[in-house]
């Protein structure tokens, strides 16, 4: 009877990172700080989409993509807070639009990453449940993954107008067929690259990942995401995602 073959080891679980753009200014929220760096609850906004990213346990590395001139401010900023020790993070500069600065965020990742999430800084309240639930979805095998919530109202599709003219309706979408996309999204490293290698946005760049997957013909599915991934763009949203805080710290001492 011949020796039995050894046993195959077990692949090691695919590591995960997070790219996070903050480079933008954010002028909704009116001049002054940059929006990633305006404070929330005391604590500047990119503080905690970092530690969202970093409470999963599988996000091993957080990129944060600053300003092209703020790199240091960025990375002394961090080096200010506690962050978990399983995660490490590093800071790189940015480009001029989004999609420049997720691609130099993808380049600072090293080899053995496999699942990339892209992840708003303006987000900075998505729960951890969320973040896991895009992760699983990659690792069973979606090239891209993005959280979405139905929408509340009727959304028309216009001819655009002047700023406050009337705009004539041309149609209708059937809201039941409509999302409204969150972040983090979720990509299979390759199919994420590819697509920033390869597919041509004019202007000011791409601000969805997963659009351009989609334009490379590759399937993107959609996981439930969370009424409190919403995104701080206007000072009535800073509002709102202060409430939200405060109610975590009392109820969870967060």
């Amino acid at each position: 009877m011949s020796p039995m073959s050894p046993t195959p080891a077990e692949p090691s679980p695919s590591r995960t990172a997070a790219v996070i753009p903050a480079a933008g200014r954010g002028v909704r929220l009116g001049p002054g700080t940059p929006k990633a760096l305006r404070a929330l609850g005391g604590t500047p906004m990119l503080i905690h989409a970092v530690r969202a990213m970093a409470a999963s346990r599988a996000v091993t590395l957080v990129v944060v993509v600053a300003p092209p001139d703020g790199a240091p401010e960025v990375k002394n900023l961090i080096d200010g807070h506690a962050l978990p020790e399983h995660t490490d993070y590093v800071v790189v500069p940015g480009g001029a639009t989004r999609q420049e600065s997720v691609k130099l965020g993808l380049d600072a990742l090293p080899d053995d990453v496999s699942v990339v999430l892209v992840h708003d800084a303006a987000r900075p309240l998505v729960p951890v449940d969320t973040v896991d639930a895009v992760i699983e979805a990659v690792r069973d095998g979606a090239p891209a993954v993005v959280p979405a919530l139905p929408l509340a109202d009727t959304v028309k599709e216009v001819e655009p107008g002047e700023p406050g003219a009337p705009e004539p309706v041309l149609s209708t979408p059937v809201r039941a067929r409509l999302r409204a996309v969150q972040t983090p999204q979720g990509f299979d490293r390759h199919t994420l690259v590819k697509a920033h290698t390869s597919v041509a946005v004019d202007g000011e760049g791409a601000t969805d990942d997963a659009g351009m997957v989609e334009q490379l013909g590759s399937q993107v599915v959609v996981v439930p995401g969370h009424e409190e991934a919403f995104k701080v763009t206007r000072p009535l949203d800073l509002v709102l995602a202060e409430v939200v805080l405060a109610r975590r710290r009392a109820n969870d001492g967060f």
